[in-house]
């Protein structure tokens, strides 16, 4: 609410999804320049948001690769995520009880996302239990030139965030039997993590990235498929229309804490 109201947005209209499906953002910008100083604001706020917000994370990703030189339509989509917020300011992440401590994770990618440079778009979620803990949307480094390619890195990206979590997971006594899955909806990837042969044919894409074949072939991680419509990370690639954006943040675990409310009373 502050934020809304520090920007002037707080009897804005709101919208159902934080950013217009399909929408493509270029540095070249359309409309006149906006104050930097302002814009950057404005995303330097909804970064912090996004550490409770998964459903932002996405958009504010896009609207930050446009600080150094904001145009007017880079301008409206970082209004937009605000309107979004507006209709959304009693959302949060609810954790049911007794439910069991599994580490969960999920990764997709969106080849040559990035219209400035080609790069792919990396992202992974982490869930435990009925809520998600950890998330992430981010540019990839290099050039990937397929989408096993720019998934095989996704998976590279949370296949060491994996370690992480299980690290503190461990130091908190809740220790993970077995490996943890990562879900994955591209069936080459899982292929070239198991079997050394292929990787004959991603010999150009750097040594680290090929750490995720040794998590795999040591136990701590396993990639499984899972359908497209059934992938959580979805939400972290790509601008979703209303529905799916809808289907897939409810999957994060992300609720309306007045419907919970409800929900409980009527319960």
């Amino acid at each position: 609410k502050e934020v809304l109201k520090k920007f002037g947005m707080e009897n804005a209209n709101p919208v159902v999804t934080p950013c217009i499906a399909g929408l493509k953002l270029s540095k070249d910008g359309e409309g006149r320049l906006i104050d930097f100083t302002k814009f950057r604001s404005l995303v330097g706020n909804l970064m912090y948001l996004t550490a409770t917000r998964p459903d932002i994370m996405y958009a504010v990703s896009l609207v930050s690769r446009f600080m150094e030189k904001p145009h007017l339509n880079h301008w409206e989509a970082a209004k937009r995520i605000l309107r979004y917020i507006k209709g959304t300011v009693d959302y949060g992440i609810f954790y049911e009880a007794n439910v069991p401590v599994k580490l969960i994770g999920y990764i997709d990618s969106d080849l040559a996302g990035s219209i400035d440079d080609c790069k792919s778009i990396s992202s992974y979620v982490f869930s435990l239990g009925s809520g998600v803990i950890s998330w992430s949307s981010r540019k990839q480094p290099i050039i990937a030139l397929s989408t096993m390619e720019a998934e095989y890195i996704a998976a590279s990206f949370a296949g060491c965030h994996a370690v992480w979590l299980l690290g503190i997971l461990e130091s908190l006594m809740h220790k993970q039997k077995g490996p943890t899955t990562l879900l994955c909806d591209n069936s080459s990837t899982i292929s070239v993590s198991k079997y050394h042969v292929l990787h004959r044919r991603t010999k150009h894409i750097r040594i680290r990235f090929h750490f995720l074949r040794e998590l795999v072939s040591e136990g701590i991680i396993q990639l499984k498929y899972c359908k497209t419509d059934e992938q959580m990370a979805n939400v972290f690639t790509k601008p979703l229309g209303g529905q799916v954006f809808k289907r897939d943040v409810a999957r994060l675990g992300i609720k309306s804490k007045f419907g919970l409310r409800e929900a409980m009373l009527e319960g």
